[in-house]
């Protein structure tokens, strides 16, 4: 599961760097810009979800050593 979520992650990042070079800075609402934007967003809400999991998976473990 953890390179699940490794990998996951790395490629939600190289996701917001090549949707970065497709942004038009002067109108980023028009056109491409604005699936590029919303494709960034889906990415960084994609490493927020793998970060939540990694947290809780880490939390499951301790709860377990306690016991």
């Amino acid at each position: 599961m953890k390179i699940a979520t490794i990998i996951i992650s790395v490629l939600a990042l190289a996701l917001i760097a090549f949707n970065t070079t497709k942004i038009n800075f002067s109108a980023p609402l028009e056109g491409e810009s604005s699936i590029a934007l919303i494709t960034i967003l889906a990415s960084l809400c994609a490493i927020l979800i793998m970060l939540i999991l990694f947290v809780s998976k880490q939390i499951e473990q301790k709860v377990k050593e306690r016991r």
